[in-house]
């Protein structure tokens, strides 16, 4: 779908454009097979929710714990199923992704940083999958980890290739990789075999002592910030019908559709932590390594087939989360800057931001670093949650930016209270970790270092939750490319009349382009020209209101020029002004009511302007009239 009128295109308002609404759904089909035109979104979401991040903290909350966080689980995928339903009814209600929301409702400044947090979130998130897949690899074919680390970057060749194939296909291939992780731990439960009853003790809240780090963990492992992107632009990847029936049935479906994946992977995470409870902490094992757990499955269960499923599973959802972490950056560069790059080169730059971490911590640490180094990536992924679940919440929650399909005033409720508990969370992990930092006698530069970045992060949070409602309480006009696109439409066949044209004349060889251009607007418009001067020179500057040898030539210079186009059968005055040229000419522009404003540029920038002044920046950005530079 792309329209084209010169060098602009449609194209560059969508997300994902090169699948943009690739998928038809044909009106005459009805029940499931319509249904099944609609499933694939979620199951591409779903990778990320049980990507090797996942295994560390399951593992660690299961070896540790046994069946006690179980319960956090649980609440995990609640918090991801209503997070993921409303992402999917964005998309599908604006047309935008939650990143080009984000930079349509906030400030610059702070789209910019919400921007470089979900780029961070992302890394952690590739970091992850990096590990993970080279810790399967070492696992299943005894490469080993370093080596498999940057073997690991060979993936983006697979990514390529697979887009290629269409987005049916590609979420064909990533169904069969999940399909693979599921198998997998239907065969470790049936070898197992945990007690039922300990199971369900699980799912009665409680929080061990030293179990919030790992319970965070799981959060951040669960609900994932950058799916958030992914959903709401891979929504968008549906022909569905633009009318408020046919985006009603598309949330309806992709509600399905997210309740049937999100509830796929949770049965993996639960699998893993309840493996690791049946399995290791009722031996009082305690693991430290992915590649731990599976050197004491095949002893304890009695079988090599439990530690051979383990890592052919490690290799599957690594390699599934990888490819739709990559779709994630795109729509995130995309959506909050705009700048879009190849699949391939994103691919490259967000797996070498993981390399150097991971390489660090193999040499350093050793494999032992290397799953630290796995939970560390979950929490940081929880850090960034907040800043995706609020600008979320309160975008399906505004009316005038979703009509019809704003969300109800319960589900309203249940998004704060998750993004709530989210938030204690954070900010209590946050506190303990500052407190432990200052008791153990860590560098009193890093602590401060730590202090700063929390507090910066406290009030750019709180930015985002109160800006949104000031505006609403305000009642300041819902921005979006949809609203602009319209009041330019309006405004197409209304004629735009000039009265006053102003023209910044310089005394240069830039004067007779500026003129021309001026005598052209007010031919065309039936307006009057007022020229305007600034005299620059170091009396003139000192003495606003000195009458010397350049004031008095830049006067007649004027004079000379206003009679020639007097001739043309144009009104025409001029103005003089003294000093700092970009204030008296925006002063000059206010005073003579100017409609528009004609300046010649002075082809220079970067350290020229600090040696010879800058103008038409200034003054442009202090008129709120049109500024043409010839």
């Amino acid at each position: 779908m792309e329209y084209r009128a010169g060098s602009h295109t449609t194209e560059q308002y969508v997300s994902l454009p090169e699948v943009h609404r690739s998928v038809p759904i044909t009106a005459d089909v009805r029940g499931w097979k319509r249904l099944i035109a609609f499933l694939g979104p979620a199951y591409l979401v779903s990778v990320g929710y049980m990507d090797p991040g996942n295994w560390a903290t399951d593992l660690e909350g299961g070896a540790r714990f046994g069946y006690s966080l179980l319960w956090v689980l649980v609440l995990s995928n609640l918090i991801a199923l209503l997070v993921q339903t409303l992402a999917a009814r964005l998309g599908i209600a604006t047309g935008r992704d939650l990143a080009q929301a984000c930079r349509e409702h906030y400030p610059r400044p702070m789209a910019y940083a919400l921007w470089v947090l979900a780029e961070i979130a992302i890394a952690a998130c590739d970091l992850a999958e990096l590990l993970g897949t080279a810790i399967g690899l070492h696992l299943l074919f005894g490469i080993p980890t370093l080596a498999g680390v940057l073997v690991t970057g060979a993936d983006s060749l697979l990514l390529l290739a697979i887009q290629n194939l269409g987005v049916r296909r590609f979420e064909a291939f990533i169904l069969s990789l999940v399909f693979v992780v599921g198998m997998c731990f239907v065969i470790e439960m049936a070898l197992a075999q945990p007690v039922a009853a300990e199971v369900v003790t699980g799912l009665v809240p409680s929080l061990p002592d030293g179990a919030l780090y790992v319970a965070l963990g799981i959060i951040g492992a669960t609900v994932m910030p950058h799916n958030l992107y992914l959903h709401s632009a891979l929504v968008q990847t549906r022909a569905y019908e633009q009318t408020t029936d046919g985006k009603r049935q598309a949330c309806r479906y992709n509600l399905v559709d997210t309740a049937i994946a999100l509830n796929a992977a949770f049965f993996v995470n639960a699998a893993i932590l309840v493996l690791a409870a049946s399995v290791f902490h009722a031996r009082g094992i305690e693991v430290t390594e992915l590649e731990q757990a599976h050197a004491l499955l095949t002893p304890l269960l009695g079988t090599a087939l439990a530690s051979t499923a383990f890592a052919i599973a490690l290799i599957a959802a690594g390699q599934s989360s990888t490819l739709t972490g990559t779709l994630a950056g795109q729509i995130v560069m995309e959506g909050f800057v705009r700048f879009r790059m190849r699949p391939f080169l994103r691919r490259l730059v967000t797996r070498g931001i993981a390399i150097v971490p991971a390489i660090a911590v193999l040499v350093t640490m050793g494999e032992q670093g290397t799953y630290r180094l796995l939970i560390l990536s979950q929490v940081i992924l929880s850090v960034q949650l907040p800043f995706a679940i609020i600008p979320l919440v309160h975008f399906t929650s505004n009316r005038r930016l979703m009509g019809e399909h704003v969300s109800p005033l319960w589900v309203r409720a249940l998004g704060w209270i998750a993004a709530t508990i989210i938030v204690v969370l954070n900010v209590r992990l946050a506190a303990t970790t500052v407190a432990e930092w200052i008791a153990i006698g860590r560098s009193p530069v890093v602590t401060v270092l730590v202090v700063v970045v929390a507090a910066g992060l406290a009030l750019l949070l709180g930015a985002t939750f109160l800006l949104p409602i000031l505006r609403r309480w305000r009642g300041e006009p819902v921005r979006s490319w949809r609203a602009v696109l319209e009041s330019v439409e309006a405004t197409l066949d209304q004629a735009t009349q000039y009265r006053v044209v102003a023209a910044a004349i310089a005394h240069d060889a830039k004067d007779p382009q500026v003129v021309g251009q001026a005598v052209s607007l007010a031919q065309q418009h039936g307006a009057r020209i007022v020229l305007l001067h600034v005299v620059e020179g170091a009396v003139g500057t000192v003495y606003a209101s000195a009458y010397d040898a350049e004031a008095r030539a830049d006067e007649e210079y004027l004079a000379a020029l206003c009679e020639a186009i007097s001739q043309r059968g144009i009104e025409c005055s001029a103005l003089i002004g003294h000093g700092n040229v970009p204030r008296e000419l925006v002063r000059m522009v206010r005073a003579c009511g100017a409609d528009i404003l004609v300046m010649g540029g002075h082809r220079h920038r970067g350290l020229k302007d600090v040696l010879f002044g800058a103008t038409i920046s200034p003054v442009r950005h202090s008129l709120d009239i049109p500024v043409v530079v010839v």
